[in-house]
């Protein structure tokens, strides 16, 4: 592929990255909509994408070639991002979704930790200068939330962590297939995953408890237009760029999301100034990653992955 090509296909990329981080923005406030506790939310979300997947033809022409071995492997994943959604939608639970997405803002430094060990590149120092320089505006995120909420930012931070180690191991392994093929293997595997878990620890009719019908509709939005578009865009983009930029784009969501939460929930009532300041700071590192990127590796010349 010549220069020319290889920028206008990470372009296109980084494009299809941020709007993934938009229709994502919407997942908090629709997890918060939804009274179905996490568990049961997340199954219904995961079958919900499994199914639309499963009626159409190319997905099952594109998993005869994808083999059992790399079936396996992919399901392996699945249940990686299967427990994240689960960490992220307790957390909204428990604390709120301003709080949940903002620990999300973390998965840039354990991206920069991760995906060199898990791809066998080498440690790029701006990479993780950069993750660094997000943990200030997520501190100031956090900063003043009630002593309640405390174990929704654990469990947030669990979740920011899951997130990076899924998106490192999806791209190592994502050549291998078709993304829509990849897609309906993670989403089956994870609700059957979440189904066994739930089933064992919390009792079948807990872990499948039935939707209303506002509940209802509001699933089919969060699957479909907030989880399989987004899923598929994620994962075509990933053959183009690191797993740690996609994870620094990422830290937009809590924006979009603490913007929506605001205005439909009211929960700026909760926050104070420095949580906004800690908003800020999570912006500037996203826009000026290009220029530092360029400015540190320019300084580091002995860093260049292999």
């Amino acid at each position: 592929m010549s220069i020319s090509a290889s920028s206008a296909a990470e372009r296109k990329a980084l494009w299809q990255i941020h709007a993934c981080v938009l229709l994502w923005g919407f997942t908090a406030i629709l997890g918060k909509l939804i009274a179905l506790p996490a568990m049961a939310l997340v199954i219904w979300r995961v079958g919900i994408v499994a199914v639309s997947l499963a009626i159409v033809p190319s997905v099952w022409r594109e998993l005869r070639t994808l083999g059992a071995r790399n079936i396996a492997l992919f399901a392996a994943i699945s249940c990686v991002i299967a427990v994240h959604w689960l960490a992220f939608f307790a957390a909204i639970k428990i604390a709120n979704a301003s709080v949940a997405v903002a620990c999300l803002a973390l998965s840039s430094i354990f991206a920069a930790i991760i995906e060199p060990t898990l791809t066998g590149r080498r440690h790029q120092w701006d990479e993780l200068a950069l993750g660094v320089l997000a943990i200030p505006g997520v501190w100031l995120l956090v900063g003043g939330v009630p002593t309640g909420m405390q174990v929704g930012v654990l469990i947030g931070t669990a979740a920011a962590f899951l997130t990076a180690l899924f998106a490192a191991l999806n791209k190592r392994y994502v050549a291998r297939g078709d993304p829509a093929s990849i897609t309906f293997v993670q989403m089956a595997s994870g609700g059957l995953f979440l189904t066994l878990i739930g089933s064992l620890t919390l009792g079948v009719e807990a872990t499948l408890q039935q939707p209303s019908m506002s509940d209802f509709g509001w699933l089919l939005l969060l699957a479909l237009v907030c989880t399989l578009l987004p899923f598929l865009l994620f994962l075509r983009a990933l053959r183009h760029i690191t797993a740690f930029t996609t994870q620094l784009a990422l830290n937009l969501e809590p924006v979009y999301a603490i913007i929506l939460a605001a205005l439909l929930f009211r929960e700026y009532t909760e926050l104070t100034p420095r949580f906004y300041l800690g908003v800020a700071l999570i912006l500037a590192v996203v826009f000026a990653q290009p220029y530092l990127q360029r400015r540190l590796r320019g300084m580091t010349p002995d860093s260049v992955g292999s």
